[in-house]
């Protein structure tokens, strides 16, 4: 972990932004404390009660990035007012007017950054619409706080090769400084313009106009980032050690006690070239075993096997034996 995060840190050291890591990876405070820059952040969250939560480890400077709805306004003013900057993100005028309301009830600015889609990937304002973006932007200046723009790079988990992840982090950049420069025109203030995602973090070749990169998964890695080629498998840092249960011979099963609930039903690596199932088997000093996956899961029981046409053989392994398996998606099975 310490070796991903120095790696991350060493390459944005070349440009003139802050790293803002997404703490939904770890969900704890001691991966926060290693991968912020102060123990006051700054920091991502993606649920109020993960901003709750580094509040109280004393986390001051942090961006809730999920889209706000009306009813989490007033949790939202209450983590303000026990002193965190807590920042909403939105892509609508309903929601913009909706922060802008409950900043006037409240006589308290709640700051908001406007989502930008960059990539067709989810939600978002596309980084041409004037209209739209000027209407929000006004909204918010008038009664709230216009924080900036931020977008996430999704469709870089597509990306395959250098010369498209370098594509991928161009565009996610273009298009958070386009919708800035459009709120800037319109004598709106744009302070942070917000980029992330693992992949483009890694292999932007420019930031000019970017303030903040976030990322997320870059502290444990995993195996979509593995396939996508933003690291080895020896990089990742996070396993489900799992507790060999029993055996269908007949069928090449060795079964566990990790299912879906321990490894998550994320199946990211089905669209890469080469499928890891649920997860890759390896023992417990983290060594994989050759062409070795968790091949099915249930609720409670995860199915290894060789992988499909590999000529590989199963391990000799015991009841009680233990292994270790590296997920497809650390974020979801961390939580």
């Amino acid at each position: 972990m310490a070796h991903n995060v120095a790696r991350l840190r060493a390459r944005l050291s070349r440009f003139d932004v802050t790293l803002r890591p997404h703490l939904k990876t770890g969900k704890s405070v001691d991966v926060a404390r290693a991968v912020m820059a102060s123990p006051a952040g700054p920091a991502t969250v993606s649920t109020l009660k993960e901003a709750a939560r580094f509040a109280e480890a004393g986390v001051r400077d942090i961006i809730y990035a999920v889209g706000i709805t009306p009813d989490k306004l007033g949790r939202v003013l209450d983590l303000r007012s026990g002193g965190v900057d807590l920042a909403v993100v939105l892509d609508t005028v309903e929601q913009a007017e909706a922060v802008a309301a409950a900043s006037r009830e409240a006589g308290v600015r709640i700051p908001a950054l406007i989502e930008i889609d960059c990539d067709g990937h989810r939600s978002g304002i596309l980084p041409t619409d004037v209209e739209k973006l000027t209407a929000i932007g006004q909204i918010l200046a008038t009664d709230a706080e216009l924080r900036g723009v931020l977008t996430h790079a999704g469709g870089s988990y597509a990306a395959r090769g250098v010369a498209a992840l370098v594509a991928c982090a161009e565009e996610e950049r273009r298009a958070v400084v386009d919708a800035a420069t459009i709120l800037r025109t319109a004598d709106l203030a744009c302070p942070v313009v917000s980029v992330g995602s693992t992949p483009t973090a890694h292999y932007a070749a420019d930031l000019t106009g970017v303030t903040e990169v976030r990322a997320g998964v870059f502290v444990f890695f995993d195996l979509v980032m593995a396939g996508i080629g933003v690291c080895e498998v020896d990089d990742i840092a996070l396993s489900v050690m799992a507790t060999v249960i029993g055996f269908q011979r007949e069928k090449g099963w060795i079964l566990t006690d990790a299912g879906w609930m321990a490894m998550s039903r994320d199946r990211g690596t089905a669209k890469q070239a080469v499928d890891q199932g649920y997860g890759v088997v390896c023992d417990l000093a983290g060594r994989p075993y050759l062409n070795l996956i968790v091949a099915d899961a249930n609720q409670e029981h995860g199915i290894i096997a060789v992988r499909p046409g590999s000529g590989g053989v199963l391990p000799d392994l015991a009841i009680g034996d233990r292994v270790r398996i590296l997920p497809n998606h650390a974020c979801s099975t961390g939580a």
